[in-house]
């Protein structure tokens, strides 16, 4: 497909083309975000390494209803709502390296950022969450 075969598909297509651009667009800010944030993003299999390994503490930053159901061996649960208040326990935290872990991965990486404000030099988030975890028939504790 030439340059111009392309040119008159957009402009038969402002829609589709539009469409096109903007997840093109999204696509690129979240990789670009995601490159730049400063922690690592583990899937289980690498996360697993890093607690044998490197004796990461893991934080579960679930509510604790959530953290009830099922947790990592030796998870520490703050939940992200009580960072603030919890500020004496994250510092002890922040001198090892820590995994993050939530529900389904999605407030890790908000725990995982202010974390790294905190000083905190090696912070990984689990890809997917206790959902991923428990999806690969890793171990899981419960209270």
């Amino acid at each position: 497909m030439d340059t111009q075969q392309l040119m008159e598909f957009a402009g038969n297509h402002p829609y589709l083309t539009g469409g096109f651009v903007a997840v093109l667009g999204f696509w690129l800010y979240t990789e670009v975000k995601r490159k730049t944030q400063g922690f690592k993003e583990f899937t289980p299999s690498q996360a697993v390494r890093m607690i044998n390994a490197e004796g990461a503490v893991i934080l579960d930053v679930s509510a604790p209803a959530d953290f009830n159901k099922g947790h990592i061996a030796s998870a520490r649960n703050i939940p992200l709502s009580q960072f603030e208040s919890s500020s004496a326990k994250l510092s002890e935290i922040v001198r090892k390296p820590v995994l993050v872990v939530d529900k389904a991965g999605q407030a890790a990486g908000q725990a995982a950022a202010r974390l790294m404000k905190m000083g905190a030099s090696e912070v990984a988030v689990l890809k997917g969450g206790m959902a991923q975890w428990t999806s690969d028939q890793l171990p899981v504790t419960r209270k």
